[in-house]
């Protein structure tokens, strides 16, 4: 106990982390996972568009090279599951980093100035939670087209909300700390005390927060891709992949079943992460 207290905070939280089995061996999947969407099309001698006529609808096959067999077009699964992991975590990841950047500037600036600008920012926000925001998305997707950059764009300008309350919060209790009322002292400017002095402190939140909300963020685009209205051909994701498999399960049940397995990988271990990190960044867990 003494010894895990004199060392210093980072590696406190990193003796926590470790101490969770789960959410190390998921940190350790997740990188091998992205290593292998990154590097194994490459390695692979087929490519996710070419067609091979001579093994459609083939079952996987260590001799014949298609690891998890074709689709009905006859395009090697595998490639198409590698492709359609990285351009999930894609998603995920580009979509939650629109969701941080709107959420903690708003958060951040409606908890430090309260009063009737916090008032204000926060009933909109409520105003905002009321809407249907998956409807709008697909309006979205309707009217402007599917392009990937506004899918982007269009999820993670849903998923701000959360953390703009969560960062509101945590910035009323933030903002009323010695080194925050001695910058105003100093003259700092609110923008500048913001920048550094409250978002900042607000790492270990936004840390735990993006664990979370990377997998959320790709069962939406899964979601809407079941539907048909995310990523488009030639382009493929793992939704997209776990609805075409969807239709010929009781034909060819590989294809459903590898980019489940996938898309079910990355979201358990996204969520034992996130968990790990909230475990580890919270003081009362050090016993």
């Amino acid at each position: 106990m003494a010894e895990v207290k004199s060392l210093s905070p980072g590696k406190q939280i990193w003796i926590r982390l470790k101490a969770n089995r789960a959410a190390v061996t998921s940190m350790g999947l997740i990188g091998l996972l992205i290593l292998m969407v990154l590097f194994a099309p490459w390695l692979s001698p087929f490519n996710g568009e070419d067609i091979d006529y001579e093994a459609i609808a083939a079952e996987p096959s260590l001799t014949s090279g298609h690891l998890f067999g074709t689709d009905s077009l006859g395009r090697d699964l595998f490639v198409r599951t590698m492709e359609g992991s990285r351009i999930s975590l894609a998603i995920g990841l580009v979509a939650t980093l629109v969701s941080l950047i709107i959420g903690i500037n708003y958060g951040a600036i409606a908890g430090y100035f309260g009063g009737r600008v916090d008032a204000v920012m926060m009933r909109i926000v409520d105003i905002l939670y009321a809407m249907p925001f998956m409807f709008f998305v697909i309006l979205l997707m309707v009217f402007f087209g599917r392009n990937i950059f506004l899918i982007f764009f269009a999820i993670g300008a849903i998923n701000w909300l959360d953390i703009a309350r969560i960062v509101r919060g945590q910035t009323l209790a933030i903002k009323q700390q010695s080194y925050v009322e001695a910058a105003r002292i100093y003259g700092a400017s609110h923008w500048h005390i913001i920048q550094r002095h409250i978002v900042p402190n607000l790492l270990g939140i936004v840390v735990v927060y993006i664990t979370l909300t990377i997998p959320q963020v790709i069962l939406v685009e899964s979601f809407l891709s079941f539907l048909g209205l995310g990523i488009q051909e030639p382009m493929t994701s793992l939704g997209a992949l776990v609805s075409e498999g969807a239709n010929e399960m009781e034909s060819y049940s590989w294809t459903l079943i590898f980019p489940a397995v996938f898309l079910s990988i990355i979201l358990f271990c996204f969520n034992f992460i996130g968990d790990g990190l909230r475990d580890a960044l919270d003081p009362k867990q050090v016993k």
